[in-house]
């Protein structure tokens, strides 16, 4: 595929980046295209694409990966020419309803959520579908986006949801991680070993999630031994209501997000 890009900073660059990698796409089928001259020389060395200052370069592009500011996005979907082509936005907020009225008759479009770990290869996203996407288009959104991490295909109406947990959720997980490494300093570590410790105890318990399979509630019960030290630390973090607090964080984004959003 011919592959555009309508805004080359980080997060564009990341997703290219991570396709070029994954063999989704060849670099010399990329064109990104940003009006700052710095963004678009870090995004040609990062991606090893062409560049270009405006999207007439990207008229034969297959996929344009919209990756602008919310307030840019009607005037950069409106800037392409109307082809039968496909437009992934990524545009936080920024409805099917309005990325459709902005683009062209023959233009499909999607919808995009993905996360800032997206940056280092270990993201989350979440997609919707306009009313002339096709299942081949939700195969190259796939594709794209699991590049870089993992991807689920969502209704719109759960978009804000994905947005209060999984858009939101690398915030939570650093209060987590730096609060664990507190504990770990307050217990007599080296600040520097306690951070690293903690980071990637964290890591490693999300990969046991994603590559056993197991729920995450039997995986704890794996570690907690009966009269033990985890036990006692669980026991803790639920007098201190931490689950509770984490649930109320996600809902407390979602409703956010549908406040944004309307």
């Amino acid at each position: 595929m011919k592959l555009g890009v309508i805004g080359c900073g980080k997060m564009g660059t990341a997703l290219v980046a991570g396709a070029v990698r994954a063999g989704v796409v060849d670099s010399a089928d990329v064109t990104g295209v940003d009006p700052v001259a710095a963004a678009r020389e870090a995004f040609a060395a990062e991606t090893g694409g062409q560049v270009a200052e405006t999207t007439e370069a990207l008229a034969d592009c297959e996929v344009v990966l919209l990756c602008t500011k919310p307030w840019d996005v009607a005037a950069a979907v409106g800037s392409l020419a109307d082809g039968p082509r496909l437009v992934i936005s990524v545009a936080a907020g920024c409805k099917l309803d309005a990325l459709e009225a902005a683009a062209g008759v023959h233009t499909r479009v999607i919808r995009a959520m993905p996360n800032t770990p997206a940056l280092v290869g270990k993201g989350a996203a979440a997609f919707c579908m306009g009313g002339k996407a096709t299942d081949a288009d939700a195969e190259t959104a796939s594709l794209l986006l699991g590049s870089v991490g993992v991807v689920v295909n969502v209704p719109e109406k759960l978009m804000d949801a994905v947005t209060g947990l999984s858009g939101s959720g690398p915030a939570y997980g650093y209060v987590i991680i730096e609060a664990l490494s507190d504990g770990g300093v307050k217990a007599g570590l080296p600040r520097a070993e306690a951070t690293r410790l903690a980071a990637q105890t964290m890591l490693g318990a999300a990969a046991m999630v994603l590559e056993t399979g197991k729920h995450p509630g039997e995986l704890k019960d794996m570690v907690t031994s009966p009269g033990g030290t985890t036990i006692a630390g669980v026991a803790e973090l639920e007098r201190a209501g931490v689950r509770s607090a984490l649930i109320e964080a996600v809902a407390a984004a979602t409703e956010r997000a549908k406040e944004l959003g309307a």
